[in-house]
């Protein structure tokens, strides 16, 4: 893990960020595990173009949840969340087009839960800390935000920066305006907050 994590310190409590963690043939073999297999990205389960238009595919592979779960426990000490963590959903590779977006959402608020009793690692989780790494250059806008937190967190020219959040913190992906824009999201879950 490279030693250039950078927080914001007007925001400390918003999201901590990795600049350039993740070296290019790693995104790469990221990237690739989309290849011939990407379906349309929808909100709760239905499509919702107005709300969100983009490309996913399904990740389950160990190595990876190996390298995000480093960056995590990293930023969920070093911000002082310091939040109880037990898993991580598949994660979410997406591809974001000429015209893709995902307008300002949450992940998770941090109390509610899956109630999925045949799932030990889902049921009773609720998601806690959110992560993109963004994977590419070569694009423009398509541009990481949060709500109410003055400028862009990542754009084009951050490929292999990582951010990590609380899940209940508003976001959003501004439209690509040129080339395409790739990602990595993932969802880490633990006991609901009190």
């Amino acid at each position: 893990m490279k030693n250039n994590d950078t927080i914001n310190e007007e925001t400390s409590w918003v999201y901590w960020k990795f600049n350039k963690a993740i070296d290019s043939k790693t995104c790469k073999k990221i990237i690739a595990l989309g290849k011939g297999k990407w379906e349309n990205g929808t909100v709760k389960g239905l499509p919702d173009k107005p709300t969100r238009i983009s490309n996913i595919y399904w990740a389950t592979d160990q190595w990876l949840y190996d390298l995000v779960f480093l960056y995590m426990t990293e930023a969920n000490k070093k911000a002082g969340w310091n939040l109880d963590i037990s898993c991580a959903e598949s994660m979410q590779v997406t591809k974001y087009d000429v015209g893709s977006h995902y307008d300002y959402h949450m992940d998770g608020n941090g109390t509610g839960y899956y109630n999925m009793p045949n799932n030990k690692f889902l049921h009773n989780k609720t998601r806690k800390l959110s992560m993109s790494i963004m994977l590419n250059d070569g694009y423009e806008g398509g541009e990481f935000k949060f709500q109410d937190v003055p400028g862009q967190i990542s754009g084009e020219g951050g490929r292999g920066d990582v951010i990590v959040f609380p899940s209940w913190q508003t976001h959003k992906v501004f439209p690509v305006k040129k080339g395409t824009r790739y990602s990595l999201v993932v969802w880490f879950l633990g006991p609901p907050l009190r």
